[in-house]
């Protein structure tokens, strides 16, 4: 309810912020429903809305929107550091690798380094892993650094998610945080 002063004039409340933190027994699908479960805490924590499909039929783990439509992203988390990099396989529990008939993005997360990976699923094409480099030199070098904290490819059209190379510009006017590597917000 909204607080009164003395002269009897309306402030808004504070608004509170809810922190989210995901833990899972280490089993692979217990991890993955942390990682889901972190993936939901961010998304909306930046404003997009989140929808969860019932059960796991699907090939997509969350359906997000902000301004552009609804785009089914899968969401996977790398939780071992071995040979200067993190794996992420990009294949489901069948062994086939995602399309984009089926989804829009892959999320990789890097949980030990609290890192998200916003990957337009064209960019994965027929692999069924890719690496993350977050910590070491090979970063600059690593294909997929680029799409660190990208949240904006979240609120774009598909033209600019199909397009190769990292955004001249950060292409979300909706979004409060400036992506990590767009290198101009607006």
């Amino acid at each position: 309810m909204p607080e009164q002063n003395h002269d009897s004039q309306q402030r808004p409340a504070p608004q509170e912020t809810i922190t989210l933190e995901a833990s899972a027994e280490p089993t692979r699908k217990r991890l993955g429903e942390a990682a889901e479960a972190a993936f939901l805490a961010r998304a909306t924590a930046l404003g997009f809305s989140v929808c969860v499909p019932w059960g796991d039929s699907n090939r997509y783990d969350s359906v997000v929107e902000l301004n552009h439509g609804l785009l089914r992203v899968q969401v996977k988390s790398a939780t071992m550091y071995s040979e200067n990099r993190y794996r992420v396989k990009t294949t489901g529990a069948s062994g086939k690798v995602y399309t984009s008939k089926e989804i829009d993005f892959f999320v990789g997360y890097v949980v030990p380094e609290n890192i998200w990976y916003i990957i337009p699923i064209q960019a994965i094409g027929q692999r069924k892993g890719i690496r993350f480099y977050p910590t070491t030199r090979r970063q600059s070098r690593a294909m997929f650094e680029k799409y660190r904290e990208t949240w904006c490819l979240l609120d774009s059209c598909l033209n600019v998610r199909l397009r190769r190379g990292a955004p001249r510009r950060c292409r979300s006017k909706h979004l409060d945080i400036r992506c990590a590597l767009c290198p101009q917000r607006g």
